[in-house]
């Protein structure tokens, strides 16, 4: 059992996507999906989404203090996302848009094991530093940026301007190297140059996350330890890795320690469970009683009781 007081302590702000997702678990991965027809699946339930709202809404699961700033629509669905999250725990700072309409995620979790997300997000596309309520930093001891790639506006100034706000408070930061959606579908030119606007925050990020892919993308790595490098070159400290069956790792002062996984014997949730292992590194960042394998054992734990369903952490709306 994880002691319930192991997150407690100063508050962490989270910056990131809010949205609702639409699951879908267990889908046959079979050429009949593409052909006029009708599939039976097991019961599809909406719950919270986004990176930054699900790590959000983790985090107060697991008794830590936390905020959330992201950016909603005028509308129902936005309302009945922020009255989902405060009941959760979570205290949100939210602006709203009368001119964005609050998104929606169809996250499917197929049965081979692959996942693929359809997303339509025009709150979080319009998120602007001007959208966000910076008091919520106050008093934090760490910031996560999460869905990093999704607002350009962002993208080309406000996240350092962000990470920037974060310093002269004195607070660690984190940042959530994900699947850039134009990884898939955008020109390279247009891919680098967007690569090269998150390089330049790089310098003011204490903790980098992301799994294998994604980091080997980012950096135009054949493999992950030298994706690491050439993170730890461009000027992050450490780096939270997402190693799927291997487990979770930690690069620190060039060397990775792996910790293998906590085998679930089910799977209830698939999606979000990059977040919850993040969201648990990040509340464990600062405990100097722990060693770094201790704390990534116990981060897979809790990730191996939210993939059973064992625990709660991402509420349905």
């Amino acid at each position: 059992m994880v002691d319930s007081n192991l997150f407690s302590g100063p508050p962490v702000c989270i910056v990131g996507n809010i949205n609702r997702d639409v699951k879908v678990q267990n889908v046959p991965a079979s050429p009949g999906l593409f052909e006029d027809g009708e599939t039976s699946v097991p019961p599809i339930v909406e719950t919270i989404g986004g990176g930054g709202a699900n790590s959000a809404c983790a985090a107060a699961a697991l008794g830590a203090s936390v905020r959330f700033v992201g950016k909603v629509g005028a509308d129902a669905l936005g309302r009945r996302l922020e009255h989902a999250m405060r009941g959760h725990g979570v205290q949100t700072c939210l602006a709203r848009d009368p001119h964005a309409t609050t998104g929606t995620t169809v996250a499917l979790g197929l049965a081979n094991g692959h996942r693929h997300f359809l997303s339509c997000l025009p709150n979080n596309e319009t998120l602007r530093f001007a959208d966000l309520d910076l008091k919520a930093l106050d008093g934090c001891a760490h910031l996560l940026r999460a869905d990093v790639w999704f607002s350009r506006s962002m993208l080309a100034s406000g996240n350092l301007r962000l990470f920037g706000e974060a310093r002269r408070r004195g607070i660690a930061t984190s940042l959530d190297l994900n699947f850039d959606p134009c990884w898939s579908s955008g020109n390279k030119t247009e891919i680098a140059q967007r690569k090269e606007l998150l390089r330049e925050t790089l310098g003011a990020v204490d903790l980098a996350h992301g799994n294998v892919r994604e980091l080997c993308e980012f950096t135009g790595s054949p493999d992950l330890e030298t994706a690491l490098k050439q993170l730890t070159d461009w000027g992050v400290k450490a780096a939270v890795v997402h190693l799927g069956v291997r487990g979770a790792g930690y690069w620190v002062d060039g060397k990775l320690a792996i910790e293998p996984p906590s085998p679930a014997r089910a799977t209830v949730n698939s999606t979000g469970t990059g977040d919850v292992l993040s969201i648990c590194m990040i509340l464990l960042h600062a405990r100097s009683d722990m060693s770094i394998q201790e704390k990534l054992r116990c981060s897979n734990h809790i990730v191996r009781e939210f993939i059973e369903g064992g625990r709660r952490l991402i509420p349905e709306i």
